[in-house]
């Protein structure tokens, strides 16, 4: 446990910056699954889910969730998913 003032403050803030971080991979995390989920049945919104999840990834590598490499991959995985939805993979 810290003992100064400015280390007590540093892991107050260490928890909830952890925090809100977790809440925005999970709620990443949930987009692709529906969207996947969306591909694969055909489903007519998934183009605009597809726009939301494009949102959610730049948001994402702005505030240093995830890099801006593993953001284009994943851009182009799921373009590619809509694309030919038979040929599935993890995205």
């Amino acid at each position: 446990m810290p003992q100064r003032r400015c280390a007590i403050k540093d892991l107050r803030k260490n928890h909830t910056n952890r925090m809100r971080n977790m809440d925005k991979k999970t709620d990443l995390k949930k987009a692709l699954k529906s969207f996947v989920a969306a591909a694969q049945s055909k489903a007519a919104d998934a183009n605009a889910q597809l726009n939301l999840i494009y949102k959610k990834l730049d948001k994402a590598v702005k505030t240093n969730i995830i890099s801006k490499n593993t953001a284009a991959r994943r851009k182009s995985r799921l373009s590619k998913l809509l694309a030919n939805p038979s040929q599935a993979k993890s995205a």
